[in-house]
């Protein structure tokens, strides 16, 4: 049986998504809808098809890893069925869109009580939910009303993921400002017996009012493939195409991404894909989003030592990062000479002052976490800065 789903835009009928008998999908805008619900699905065009799958700007509404493993236990739905997932727990997702049930789809097994966030999903591949103020804590959201934080916790191979994202979530505050990053801290969830990195939506108005929010695996319409390894086929330098394509202030939104990656590389984090940049509705239309998902991954051994996305049609290693080499990304994505040497001076000020943000405790051991992670940053900072 062919499934569908209404389409929400803001609580307001958009259109409807339609399983094709060829396999793929299909989304048709409703006859009254004048303006665009993503990027990626021009209003223009009234019907948008995919096909193989669902489409990626549905797909990428997703969760990934542990959310997505007991959300399809609990409700008894294939792992690899974005659809089902999406009828099941898209009433209200990331950003302004949600995938409501229309009724004549075949009933799936009632979730159970320990389903996490009930009819609601959160994208990514992180152990987390999404949660609500309780007392002086947190406890997850339930099935309805608002949800404006989202937990994220340590997953089984990385006890100290919840810390570094902390500390690497501090030192960015503290180098490009706080407006430029989620507001972040560390709390208890109940229910959950271990600390979490609770941090503040930015797609929801402090009234609780949805906003547009989509990420460039969905605006530059990539599948999430199998393996979830969408979100890297891309480059920076197309990131950067998107940004001047769709951002209402491109050439201020175009030098916050260059500073970003600038970030990545002095604290590094190798993992900045397609998902970890997004487009956020403003008063003034769509434009980059706060920073958010970072951490140091350099600091884990067997993991990726390359950029997330390649520049210049090629790996970059963490350590063959340099400031001439940065630069000249900065010009190719048309940054002035001016602009690019006023970004790495004005870096050089706040990365002095942001010292004290990752100092390790004094009882540490010399192969402590925090002074392995100092020790890092210190590196790249004095490779890319001279500091």
């Amino acid at each position: 049986m062919v499934r569908v789903a209404k389409i929400l835009f803001k609580d307001t009928l958009a259109g409807t998504l339609t399983e094709t008998v060829s396999g793929g999908s299909r989304f048709v805008y409703a006859q009254d809808r004048t303006a665009p619900i993503a990027c990626c699905l021009p209003v223009a065009r009234r019907e948008h098809e995919w096909p193989q799958g669902l489409h990626p700007f549905f797909q990428h509404l997703a969760p990934e890893g542990w959310l997505r493993e007991k959300q399809a236990r609990t409700a008894d739905i294939r792992e690899q069925d974005d659809f089902g997932l999406l009828l099941r727990y898209g009433a209200d997702c990331i950003g302004a869109v949600s995938i409501i049930n229309d009724g004549g789809n075949p009933p799936s097994a009632p979730v159970n009580k320990e389903s996490v966030n009930p009819a609601r999903t959160v994208s990514g591949v992180q152990k987390k939910c999404l949660a609500v103020k309780d007392g002086n804590g947190f406890s997850p959201a339930g099935s309805e009303g608002p949800a404006p934080y989202i937990a994220k916790f340590n997953s089984e191979n990385l006890s100290t993921l919840v810390r570094n994202e902390f500390l690497t979530l501090r030192w960015c505050a503290a180098v490009l400002g706080e407006g430029e990053v989620t507001e972040f801290k560390l709390a208890h969830v109940s229910g959950i017996n271990e600390q979490a990195l609770v941090v503040t939506r930015f797609d929801r108005t402090q009234g609780g009012k949805k906003l547009r929010l989509e990420d460039f695996a969905q605006i530059l319409c990539k599948p999430r493939e199998q393996d979830y390894s969408g979100k890297y086929r891309s480059s920076y330098e197309e990131v950067a195409h998107a940004i001047s394509e769709h951002s209402s202030r491109p050439e201020i939104d175009i030098a916050k991404f260059f500073r970003r990656l600038i970030v990545f590389s002095l604290i590094g984090n190798c993992d900045g894909h397609l998902k970890n940049f997004s487009l956020l509705e403003t008063d003034t239309g769509l434009r980059l989003s706060p920073l958010y998902d970072v951490v140091n991954t350099v600091i884990y051994n067997g993991y990726d030592q390359n950029l997330a996305l390649p520049i210049g049609g090629r790996p970059i290693p963490f350590e063959s990062v340099t400031r001439p080499f940065l630069e000249s990304f900065g010009r190719d994505i048309g940054l002035p000479a001016r602009a690019i040497g006023q970004t790495f001076e004005q870096l050089k000020r706040r990365v002095k002052k942001a010292t004290s943000t990752i100092e390790p405790p004094a009882a540490e051991p010399p192969d402590g976490f925090v002074t392995r992670f100092n020790e890092i940053v210190s590196g790249a900072c004095l490779r890319i800065l001279a500091e």
